[in-house]
Parts: structure tokens; C-alpha cells; sequence
């Protein structure tokens, strides 16, 4: 893929257009940044999107942010990172600006209200959807040990109450050792 200035503007117009018309927090960014970057431009592979999720969400700062910044650098190293995040950040900043000058209109606006209030039910949707795309990903991979750790964390969470910042953790040190021993063991395969 050609890294001209027109991939820079068409990066950043892409990022720009997801962030500024997305309603419901970084699950819904991160369908949109998929449908965009996986399926239409077969940028990244569905696979890739996959683990920027996990690492966006695990990682501190908004998931929206990290997940641009990941994509932007696998798709053109730091430069890609700073056009993606500028594309990501630049409208919610543009309408909180603006929304600053009208705060006490909108503030008690009951038509606002009531938009605010059904675009609720769309991204409980969305959320959903991703949910489900995430776990079939998994799933496609045909693998025991993923789809248990899944859903493991899952019952964990939902059943038992544990703190989803302890299951983040937990996971993160089960993916470290599982690939320190994955690379152990094909190293030892490979003779290196």
C-alpha cells in the first residue's frame, strides 16, 4: 500500500467521519473502525482488528484513542499514529467547543433529552454487535484454550462479580506466558 499523501488525507478523513458520527463510547468506534479499515479498504486483517481491541481496551486512556493509535501505526508507523488520533480526537473537541457556547440551552433542552435518550437503545445495539463479533472471532479460531479463557473471564464477571480490572490482569499474564512458551517451543522446533 502506497503511503502518499492521499492515504495520509483518506487515513485521516476515515478516522475523522468514524469518530464524528459515532454516538456510544469505544465499542461502537471500534465496529466502525473495523467495517472501515478490515472490510472496506482490507487494510488490517479482521484478526489484527481483533487484538487491537483487546489491547486498546486493556491499556489506559480511552479505547477510541488507543485503537486509532494502534491502527494508524500498523497502517503507517508513527506518522499513521498521529494522522489516526488527530482524525479521532478532532470531533468530539470541535462539538464540545461548541456545545460549551450553547451549555445553557442545551442543558435543559427536553428535545436533546429525549435524542440522547433513544440513541441509548442503538448503542446498546452496536455494543451487542461487537460482543458477538469478537466472540466469533475467537470462536473461528477453533482453539480450546482461547474460548475457555473466554469464557472463563465471561462467568467470572457476570456470575461472580470479579473486578474486571483483576480479569484484565489475569489475562494479560495468561497471554504473556502462553506466548513466551509458544515462542520457546518454536524455537526449540527451529533449532535457533
Amino acid at each position: 500500500m502506497k503511503k502518499d499523501a492521499k492515504f495520509y488525507l483518506k487515513l485521516f478523513l476515515s478516522t475523522f467521519a468514524i469518530s464524528a458520527f459515532t454516538i456510544g463510547g469505544g465499542y461502537v468506534i471500534v465496529t466502525l473502525m473495523k467495517k472501515k479499515f478490515v472490510e472496506q479498504y482490507h487494510w488490517i486483517t479482521e484478526e489484527e482488528m481483533l487484538d487491537f481491541t483487546a489491547i486498546a481496551q486493556s491499556s489506559p486512556g480511552v479505547i477510541a484513542v488507543n485503537a486509532s493509535i494502534l491502527v494508524g501505526y500498523r497502517l503507517a508507523g508513527i506518522l499513521g499514529a498521529l494522522v489516526a488520533i488527530t482524525g479521532t480526537v478532532l470531533p468530539p473537541l470541535i462539538l464540545l467547543s461548541v456545545i460549551t457556547l450553547f451549555y445553557e440551552w442545551v442543558k435543559d433542552n427536553e428535545i436533546i433529552k429525549a435524542m440522547l435518550k433513544g440513541m441509548q437503545a442503538g448503542v446498546g445495539a452496536v455494543i451487542a454487535e461487537v460482543v458477538i463479533n469478537m466472540t466469533a472471532g475467537i470462536f473461528k479460531q477453533k482453539k480450546v484454550y482461547p474460548i475457555a479463557v473466554m469464557l472463563i473471564a465471561f462467568t467470572a464477571a457476570f456470575f461472580f462479580n470479579v473486578s474486571v480490572i483483576l480479569i484484565i490482569i489475569v489475562c494479560a499474564l495468561l497471554g504473556a506466558v502462553t506466548t513466551l512458551y509458544t515462542m520457546r517451543k518454536e524455537k526449540r522446533a527451529t533449532g535457533r
